[in-house]
């Protein structure tokens, strides 16, 4: 209960620092993605069903901050949790460019499906500029931040179920 607990908390919070002061982390109109960091943390250290939780809470914080249909970011969330999840049994996550190149990949793959659904929801957009102007940098500042936070997290006083290397 308490594990639960801390870690609706720090999703939570991670949400809010990333909706509320975003222009403190940014470096030339680039902002990283900090809910998906923690949804690509909780894929490699606990597995797809807590990352994808971690997605829900964390997407639902998003969609509300970001004044975008509810469900937007959520699904994108979910959807790159689940993979990340199931892709990080077959790969040796203990080494940090695993991790850096999951969080880049997830960073892309989220964002353009983020496009995708913007695209089909909005068909004036014009979403192609986005992906070349902001998903590569998104996607390389947050892989960038993956050592720092990783890091914090695996200090936190949330018990963790290293299930990469269970047979």
């Amino acid at each position: 209960m308490r594990t639960n607990i801390l870690w609706a908390i720090l999703v939570v919070i991670t949400a809010l620092i990333e909706a509320i002061w975003p222009y403190t982390l940014r470096i030339q109109a680039v902002v990283p993605q900090l809910v998906l960091l923690l949804v690509v943390y909780f894929a490699i250290t606990e597995g797809e069903e807590r990352a994808m939780f971690t997605g829900l809470l964390g997407g639902i914080f998003k969609d509300v901050a970001a004044d975008a249909a509810l469900g937007h970011h959520v699904l994108c969330l979910v959807v790159v949790g689940y993979f990340v999840g199931a892709m990080s049994k077959r790969l040796i996550t203990d080494n940090p460019a695993v991790k850096a190149g999951a969080v880049f990949c997830a960073s892309v793959t989220h964002s353009i499906l983020y496009i995708a659904v913007d695209y089909i929801q909005r068909a004036d957009a014009g979403n192609v500029y986005a992906l070349f102007a902001t998903v590569f940098p998104q996607a390389f500042y947050t892989a960038l931040m993956t050592p720092v936070l990783f890091l914090v997290l695996s200090y936190a006083p949330m018990p963790q179920h290293r299930r990469a290397h269970q047979s």
